[in-house]
């Protein structure tokens, strides 16, 4: 069975456990995707007609209850000779191992346990189901601590004569009440006997009856008296031990009249004012049953001498003749009432028989015919039916191919299996995720008989996956389709969504990681010294540079400065500037170049009069400073600051020819510049100037 797949739903992954009319499996619900168990009818009685129809019945029956400490019911089914019932599927223990590894339990888990499993009891007994096999094997103790009842009704398809069998009574014999061992009709009550053995053997680590068969087991539940719980355990408190052994009596009378009752006392037992309480009494117990009896003596006169009466009948009664000819009259009045009896009981058992009897009927062949036709004449010879549809190639749709039982004579009432065909088996859909859309068209559609009309793209979305690539499909994977009219609509990838990469050069490192962050793009910091930016400030990304195009999703590096490398030195240029006309108000233009670039604007002013500009330069063993002059647009100096000058004032003055002025296009003069890398658009920190600003 490991690995089939019972109704096409639900795959057999482990064997679990085991009785003695059945085999239980650990499942997997494909449709659901949920953890199943599955009871599977062992193969011994898969022919055995009545013993199919009760297993179904008390399947039902069990489904009927909704209760969090039963077991759930989910399906019933049959597939060929293999008759199944699926439940729920409970992760822990059974109470039998847990008793194994704690026993004796602690008096609180033991009640805990026992209300639980009465509240289930209760709630059964109230849908008319009586459970008949009561004991820890059939108890489930869950990882959150919820007790789940199971295998309810199942016991009832195992005949009394199941006593013999070993291995599939012997296990329960130890848990039967009294009348359930005489054979006699079993209630409510031998379930609260049941429970009360189980509440005994939790809390004394052993059965209160034992025996080395299952007779002489059975026997002592009908005779003898259990042994006090307090004397095996005596940290039993004496309300609890009362209500073991009030459950535990032989005569039902004396038992709970009801689990509800059971279970009221389960909830107050353990209460301080109730722990020490009388012990119970019984009122058979106070009662001798078997006390000796005092018989009255004969009348006599006081010297003990026979009555008159008694001395006339030896004396020669004339009446005694005639008393001697009745003697007859009492064995034939004592005849008659014993033949009336018989008559009666033999009247009261076909009467009986009468009432018992199931009257018999034949089963239609309905092999054919239409689903409908054949279940009303089943009906009508008083069976009932069950239909499992099927495909069949060589069946029409609605027709009977099979039935189970074939035509035969049975009790009515009883059920027969119509196997209807649903005409031929469609193909099912296959999965397309993830595959390119032209292979569709091109390789799958020819393989399936399906036209290339038939398939429309009814979306395109943007996705990680490659343009092109199938994403959704109508009809979806594994359902069915006729080729010929199927219309097929595919949801299509169109790739990953791109953008244009902001410039992060400038910006702070919490500045860009935001703007990164907020684009869906994951920021990657790195840490280096450079002329290019202050310290904090980025310099640089990678590898998507300022307008590449990125996706969503997609890492880029942020390098972040460190400040300047250990080698750069700062220089400050100091430089006095007089306007073109003494008094007279010009523009002042200083523009410079050292390591952290090319002809950097380093401020405009308007003087009327000599100021002094200080200049600050970064100088690397790579590059020397030059600074430029203007005024009014025309360049009046060019100094040149070499990366090993020591001077720490004004740098050594360079001799520069007089520029030619050119028209710059503000409408300036100025000298021709020679030709540099276009300025860095990164803002740098500004020299000050120690003349008017």
């Amino acid at each position: 069975m490991i690995g089939h797949v019972l109704g096409g739903r639900y795959e057999i992954m482990d064997r679990i456990g085991g009785g003695g009319m059945a085999l239980v499996y650990k499942g997997h619900d494909i449709l659901l995707n949920r953890k199943v168990a599955v009871k599977v009818l062992r193969q011994q009685y898969v022919h055995d007609e009545e013993f199919i129809r009760r297993f179904r019945r008390e399947a039902q029956a069990a489904a009927s209850l909704s209760h969090p400490n039963v077991v759930s019911i989910y399906d019933v089914g049959q597939e060929e000779e293999v008759h199944y019932i699926v439940m729920e599927y409970v992760e822990g223990k059974t109470l039998n191992e847990v008793i194994k590894e704690r026993a004796p339990m602690q008096v609180e888990d033991a009640i805990r346990i026992a209300s639980q499993i009465c509240d289930a009891l209760d709630h059964a007994h109230h849908n008319q189901i009586i459970h008949r096999d009561i004991k820890p094997h059939n108890i489930l103790m869950g990882k959150n601590g919820r007790v789940k009842v199971t295998d309810f009704g199942i016991a009832r398809a195992a005949d009394s004569s199941q006593i013999t069998q070993t291995g599939s009574v012997v296990g329960s014999v130890h848990y039967f009440s009294p009348e359930h061992a005489k054979g006699t009709s079993t209630g409510a009550k031998s379930d609260i006997y049941s429970l009360g053995i189980v509440l005994y053997q939790m809390l004394t680590a052993r059965l209160p009856f034992s025996g080395e068969s299952p007779i002489s087991v059975a026997l002592k539940h009908l005779q003898e008296n259990v042994e006090e719980p307090r004397k095996v355990n005596p940290l039993i408190p004496q309300s609890v031990e009362n209500m073991i052994l009030k459950s535990m009596r032989k005569n039902q009378d004396e038992r709970y009249q009801s689990a509800r009752e059971m279970l009221k006392d389960l909830e107050t037992c353990l209460l301080p004012e109730r722990r020490n309480e009388p012990k119970i009494v019984f009122a058979s117990d106070a009662e001798d049953q078997e006390r000796t009896r005092v018989l009255p003596a004969l009348k006599g006169d006081a010297a003990g001498k026979p009555s008159a009466s008694a001395m006339g009948s030896r004396s020669g009664d004339p009446d005694a003749p005639e008393k001697k000819k009745r003697l007859w009259l009492k064995p034939s009045i004592w005849g008659l009432v014993i033949v009336l009896f018989l008559l009666g009981m033999w009247y009261a058992v076909g009467v009986v028989r009468g009432l018992i009897e199931v009257p018999e009927t034949e089963i239609p062949n309905v092999v054919n015919m239409n689903v409908k036709d054949a279940q009303k004449l089943i009906e009508d010879n008083q069976l009932k039916s069950k239909v499992i549809t099927q495909p069949n190639k060589d069946v029409a749709k609605d027709i009977v191919f099979a039935q189970n039982p074939e035509p035969m004579r049975v009790k009515v009432n009883n059920e027969v299996v119509l196997y209807v065909s649903l005409g031929t088996e469609k193909p099912k859909m296959p999965d397309w995720s993830g595959k390119s859309f032209n292979e569709i068209i091109n390789t799958e559609l020819v393989k399936l008989g399906i036209a290339a009309s038939q398939v429309t793209k009814e979306l395109e979305v943007f996705g990680v996956e490659e343009p092109g690539t199938v994403l959704k499909q109508v009809p979806a994977p594994n359902e069915e389709y006729d080729p010929k009219t199927v219309a097929i609509k595919l949801t299509i990838s169109k790739g990953r969504e791109q953008f244009s990469m902001p410039n992060l050069s400038g910006m702070t490192e919490t500045e860009a990681s935001s703007a990164v962050v907020l684009l869906d793009l994951k920021p990657l910091i790195e840490r280096a010294p450079t002329y290019k930016q202050q310290k904090g400030k980025v310099f640089d990304q990678f590898p998507f540079k300022f307008n590449d195009l990125v996706s969503k999703g997609q890492e880029i590096k942020i390098f972040v400065s460190n400040g300047y490398p250990p080698e750069a030195k700062e220089r400050t240029v100091s430089r006095p500037i007089s306007p073109a006309v003494k008094g007279k108000e010009s523009t002042i233009r200083i523009v410079y170049s050292d390591a952290r670039g090319d002809n950097i604007e380093w401020a405009s002013r308007k003087i009327t009069d000599t100021q002094t500009f200080d200049v600050v330069l970064v100088l690397s063993p790579e590059k020397d400073g030059t600074i430029q002059y203007f005024v009014d647009g025309a360049r009046i100096d060019l100094q040149t600051v070499p990366y090993n000058d020591k001077a720490t004032g004004s740098p050594s003055p360079t001799p520069t020819p007089t520029p030619t002025p050119t028209k710059t296009p503000g409408g300036s003069a100025s000298p021709t510049p020679t030709p540099t890398p276009k300025p860095s658009t990164t803002p740098t920190p500004s020299p000050t100037g120690t003349g008017g600003h």
